[in-house]
């Protein structure tokens, strides 16, 4: 049976239904905001797997190319790996949802987010995470809380409500803002400098639209939901609880001051697997060595939290608003267009910046058209980061979610292309990390593009940072490490200059962040910052006047728009003749803008000596050199520019009268002649006569 339920949102409907499609998943719901329709289905495995203590959930958003019209590129011509937005839309479903459900539930639960309708609009995100919660919450998963999300921007100084991607260039705000109808579980999203305050009120104005979608889920719970399956917590035995206590409390208190992450991390490891030893079955039950690693764990959070909570002391000795010690250099590569490696405590990114030209631009064919990207970002966490053996394959989730909120965060402060018409492309590679190496990363790629002399608006700096809660004490803590990511209830990173905030990523694992919590959090983070960008400027204060010597030159130069197709060339002849002679990249525009890219300032001086003559304009009266090119009975045709021709009259070749044009001219001599005359047809009159000396008067000697 078909269930709606539906209401304004901006200025547009929003209609969730279930009922008809896709009725063997456990919750289907089919998402539609004006035009763009997502069908979200939730299914979860019946038992949960021996063993196992955690929440296996994985979040599949997905495009199909038909929604936006269009038959898939490539050799197969369908839908194949992930793009990175999906990768990207596939988190930001996920990061919301997961800490809603109850810790004690382990079974697998795979939620698919599909689109079928695209209107490019630019929805598919916070729709995604709407379709997904309603889905869960009229399914039997024991999903309680629903959540909801709405994009938040900034026009003109006036806060608005999902603005369409085709006006997003107009604003100075982008964020996703998910929340349960009590407190905010995730922002993800960039700006151009504004301040915590403003952010803060995007947030606070999402919120309230959020809460109305959040009543318009419950409606349809109301109407279609399935009783929710009885959840079965998992009961660990009081003296199996016992027991680990007893042997593992004393030694991780000890263990969790080892200031060193890879000492202490061992230490942690000796303990978990000697209890193990210690207390394992006789049979190998697997549910046992889980209820092990359970009391374990809720151990090692008890005594990292409890140290915080009660003396303000971090397992590293730092107080609650401390930064760790940072170094940097910059020039750390002799031949790469800029370089800089930055640590910050056990974190370190090495970051280089390439220079290129439009040709190396990334083309992208996504929903809502084909676009181009000339400043990308990409992060890489090899194993040994961590000390782990891992096997080294394409970028996961994780390293394409940290690159594109570097991305987003170096985006902000990057020169207009009409000042500074390179492609840029920042790696950063990830050395050593404990605590927030996507935040690493933005200080060391805003340094390498310096050094590299982008000339950057500000530079960036970014901070992540921490939030414990225990009861009604609230510890939010500055540059958390791996360990306080891992045990704290929040993962907060902030990235700006000194102006303001260029991008903020937020996920809470409790139940949400109320706006008090959240203001303090972003003015700790902001005083971070400020420290951060001080330790920065100390190292490089501003970009190098000049690019390094390997960086390609590029030297853009204006033409006349309607000169565009002479220097063109019939078939593109003319411009592939002035590559090959010059050997120089060439980029021209539709508005006359040419940019030529070289490695040699002669060859770019060549090229720009060439284009000049195609677009020279011919003056009356002036000389040149041309080139006879066809001779006819009546005169000769002289080509005086590469694509200006014009003619010289039989009467004007010479002071004498001419019988025979071949006498005087041969077809290839070079003459010099004189412009007599452009008539209203565009037809030049040239004179050979003109520009030669005349002959001495007989008469005269």
């Amino acid at each position: 049976m078909l269930h709606k339920v539906e209401m304004m949102l901006a200025g547009k409907k929003l209609i969730l239904e279930t009922g008809v499609w896709a009725r063997l998943a456990d919750g289907a719901v089919k998402a539609q905001y004006g035009d763009t329709v997502i069908l979200v289905t939730a299914v979860a495995s019946k038992m949960s797997k021996p063993g196992i203590d955690f929440l296996p959930l994985t979040v599949d958003y997905q495009e199909k190319a038909y929604a936006a019209g269009k038959i898939p590129g490539g050799f197969f011509k369908r839908e194949g790996k992930s793009s990175e937005k999906e990768i990207l839309n596939s988190r930001l479903i996920d990061r919301p949802l997961r800490p809603l459900f109850p810790s004690s539930f382990f079974n697998d639960i795979h939620v698919v987010a599909s689109v079928l309708s695209a209107d490019q609009s630019g929805s598919t995100d916070f729709l995604g995470i709407i379709g997904a919660s309603a889905a869960l919450m009229i399914s039997d998963i024991p999903f309680y809380s629903s959540v909801a999300a709405v994009r938040v921007s900034r026009m003109n100084g006036e806060l608005v409500i999902n603005l369409d991607a085709t006006e997003s260039d107009k604003s100075d705000l982008n964020m996703i803002v998910a929340a349960t109808e009590d407190a905010v579980m995730m922002v993800e999203g960039g700006a151009q400098e504004l301040s915590e305050e403003q952010i803060l009120k995007a947030i606070d104005l999402a919120h309230r639209e959020i809460r109305k979608i959040i009543a318009l889920q419950k409606e349809l719970q109301a109407k279609a939901g399935k009783p929710k399956q009885k959840l079965i917590s998992i009961e660990i035995h009081a003296e199996l609880r016992s027991q680990v206590d007893k042997a593992v409390r004393t030694k991780i208190e000890e263990a969790v001051q080892i200031a060193e992450k890879s000492q202490r991390q061992e230490a942690l490891n000796a303990i978990r697997e000697n209890i193990q030893e210690e207390l394992k079955s006789e049979n190998g039950d697997p549910d046992r060595q889980r209820d092990i690693n359970v009391v374990f764990h809720e151990i090692e959070k008890e005594v990292v939290r409890k140290g915080v909570i009660e003396k303000g002391i971090r397992s590293d000795g730092r107080g609650t608003a401390d930064i760790r010690p940072i170094t940097s250099e910059v020039s750390v590569l002799p031949r790469t267009h800029g370089s800089a490696l930055f640590t910050r405590g056990e974190t370190q990114s090495l970051a280089v910046v390439t220079l290129g030209t439009s040709d190396d631009e990334q083309k992208i064919d996504g929903l809502e058209g084909a676009t181009t990207k000339s400043f990308m970002l990409h992060y890489n966490f090899p194993g040994f980061s961590v000390g782990e053996v891992r096997a080294m394959r394409g970028p996961g989730r994780r390293e394409i979610g940290h690159g594109a909120l570097a991305e987003r965060a170096l985006r902000a402060i990057l020169p207009p292309k009409e000042t500074f018409p390179y492609t840029i492309r920042i790696v950063s590679d990830i050395l050593e990390s404990n605590g927030s190496s996507s935040m690493a990363t933005v200080c060391g790629g805003t340094l390498a593009l310096m050094d590299a002399g982008v000339p950057i608006k500000a530079p960036v700096a970014g901070i992540a940072m921490g939030l414990i809660k225990e009861g009604n004490q609230t510890l939010i803590l500055s540059d958390i490490l791996g360990q306080e990511d891992h045990l704290g209830d929040m993962d907060f990173k902030v990235a700006g200059t000194r102006n303001g905030v260029t991008a903020i990523q937020m996920d809470i694992k409790i139940d949400g962040l109320d706006s008090a919590t959240l203001s303090r959090a972003l003015e700790q983070a902001r005083i971070g910052r400020l420290h951060i960008l001080e330790k920065m400027q100390n190292t490089l204060a501003e970009p190098k006047k000049e690019c390094s010597i390997y960086a390609p030159k590029i030297i853009r130069i204006k033409i006349k728009p309607e000169k565009v197709r002479e220097v063109i060339g019939p078939g593109g002849k003319m411009i592939r003749s002035i590559i090959e002679r010059t050997g120089v990249k060439i980029d021209i525009e539709d508005d006359g803008t040419i940019a030529i890219a070289s490695s040699d300032d002669a060859s770019a001086k060549a090229a720009i000596e060439i284009i000049n003559k195609i677009t020279e304009e011919v003056e009356v009266g002036k000389i040149y050199l041309g080139k006879v090119s066809k001779i006819m009975d009546f005169g000769a045709f002289v080509t005086i520019l590469p694509t200006v021709d014009g003619l010289v009259h039989v009467s004007q070749l010479a002071h004498h009268r001419v019988k025979n044009v071949s006498d005087e001219v041969k077809e290839g001599e070079e003459i010099l002649v004189k412009v007599l005359e452009i008539d209203k047809q565009g037809k030049i009159r040239l004179s050979r006569k003109e520009a030669m000396t005349a002959p001495e008067n007989k008469e005269a000697n």
